[in-house]
């Protein structure tokens, strides 16, 4: 069973213990904001072509650099739709980067080294949210993800990222109102491309990648 298979069984569950669940949910319900903790891995799926003449068409793999910073926070407000039930719509950012490095291996080669740079990821999302007592809760996210793309070299600057997350986690509140949010999940973001503008980078090669991350985050804040 893969990850999206496994989350449409969760999020099945949810919706038939519904009216099943005789937990309150007013004491999730409202505004909220929060700080997060995370863990962000990036696979990649890249390359880079040179049809140059003193290459005469080589392609180059990608290697990807790690997340510099995995600290963000969130912001969102939970409507309830019943007395087990809640519907969470907010937004969160994770500040960071990640940089994606191409290494020419062609001596010959008029291509130097580039790196494609991502940072700034930002979630709005929407959470189904089932209460199962009077502190914790299990929800499901769906968001549209997206992040800022830098260019290092002397290539064009691609799009920015955006892509489709999906997330599971539980949420415990207390009756202070401070809350810990523990989550789980994965983005498929959109490819991106980009090319040489010349100056050492000739305008016939050409960089793409398809980047995914997976992640696992950690929040605390405060319901109000």
């Amino acid at each position: 069973m893969n990850i999206k298979q496994m989350l449409s069984a969760v999020f099945t569950l949810v919706l038939v213990n519904v009216g099943t669940a005789q937990a309150d949910s007013s004491n999730f319900a409202g505004p909220y904001i929060g700080l997060s903790i995370s863990g962000y891995g990036v696979g990649v799926d890249g390359n880079s072509r040179s049809t140059s003449l003193n290459s005469g068409g080589t392609d180059n793999d990608v290697q990807v650099g790690k997340v510099a910073a995995v600290s963000g926070g969130e912001i969102g407000y939970a409507v309830p739709l019943g007395g087990s039930f809640l519907l969470d719509v907010g937004a969160s950012m994770l500040t960071g980067e990640a940089q994606l490095d191409y290494i020419s291996d062609d001596v010959g080669s008029v291509m130097a080294d580039v790196a494609l740079t991502i940072d700034d990821l930002i979630t709005y999302y929407i959470a189904p949210t089932l209460v199962l007592s009077d502190t914790s809760s299990l929800f499901i996210k769906v968001g549209l993800s997206e992040a800022d793309i830098g260019v290092k070299g002397n290539i064009t600057t691609p799009g920015n990222l955006s892509g489709t997350t999906w997330g599971i986690g539980t949420r415990t509140v207390l009756e202070s109102g401070i809350f810990i949010r523990s989550e789980a999940g994965y983005t498929e973001y959109n490819g991106i491309s980009s090319h040489g503008k010349s100056g050492g980078q000739a305008t016939t090669t050409s960089y793409s990648a398809e980047p995914t991350t997976a992640y696992g985050k950690i929040s605390m804040g405060f319901r109000f």
